[in-house]
């Protein structure tokens, strides 16, 4: 059966529909004209935000590996990861899911993502997504950091809170912003759901977004976690700007 509608539906890229040869189950599969333009970090990069870094030898999973920005930013969580830059197809592919009414690329995108996140998710991990303010929830229709957190949670077979974090006020977006106006701007912002507090208590987070630039959002619901008892924070993101990008 599954042969049949290969036939019928051969596997196409990703980020431009293309024709792509056979790659076994993986959803995410990119031609060759997308896939160099698509900046996956895979070498050296920051143990706490995952940005990539010179490669000098050390090794991908270095713990101790820290950006400039990490190391004079207080981050309130521990470890952190991304799957690819936010330059080029990634950031079409983002963007398209975040702006372009494109749920249908969640699979893909959460595919290299759990993949990314694997280090961060022991047995006891609880997964959540940033939320969305209900102005905005309504108006997009989905929470595309949801689509994806569910699916990094369901292959790790962790548990998965979509409602575990809560918007206080509708926030403006953080694009065009400089770091002190981004912190400013979702300082206060974020909550833990009452609902949800006994079962987050001293238990380890991951949270999930699609992009970080420079941590502010991520900082805030980290805080608000820490702030309801929670256990160590850990962040993972689709795509991590990167400041010669």
């Amino acid at each position: 059966m599954k042969g049949a509608l290969r036939l019928l539906y051969p596997p196409q890229c990703v980020a431009c529909g293309a024709i792509v040869a056979e790659g076994g189950e993986d959803p995410g599969q990119l031609c060759p004209a997308c896939f160099p333009d698509t900046r996956f970090i895979t070498g050296a990069a920051c143990a706490r935000c995952g940005v990539p870094l010179p490669d000098d030898g050390t090794g991908a999973d270095d713990p101790t590996l820290s950006c400039d920005d990490c190391l004079s930013i207080a981050r309130p969580w521990q470890r952190g990861a991304a799957a690819m830059v936010y330059a080029g197809t990634g950031r079409k592919l983002v963007l398209a899911l975040k702006h372009g009414d494109r749920p249908d690329l969640a699979p893909a995108l959460a595919a290299w993502l759990t993949r990314a996140a694997a280090p961060l998710i022991g047995p006891d991990t609880v997964v959540a997504p940033i939320p969305l303010h209900l102005r905005r929830l309504l108006k997009r229709r989905y929470n595309q950091a949801a689509l994806i957190s569910s699916r990094v949670a369901r292959a790790h077979r962790a548990a998965h809170l979509p409602d575990l974090l809560l918007r206080r006020r509708h926030t403006p977006g953080q694009d065009h912003r400089g770091a002190g106006e981004r912190f400013a701007n979702v300082a206060g912002a974020l909550a833990v759901n009452p609902r949800r507090v006994a079962q987050v208590a001293g238990r380890p987070v991951l949270l999930v977004d699609d992009v970080m630039a420079s941590g502010a959002t991520m900082a805030a619901a980290a805080e608000a976690l820490l702030a309801a008892r929670s256990g160590p924070v850990s962040v993972a993101v689709l795509a991590r700007a990167v400041k010669d990008d």
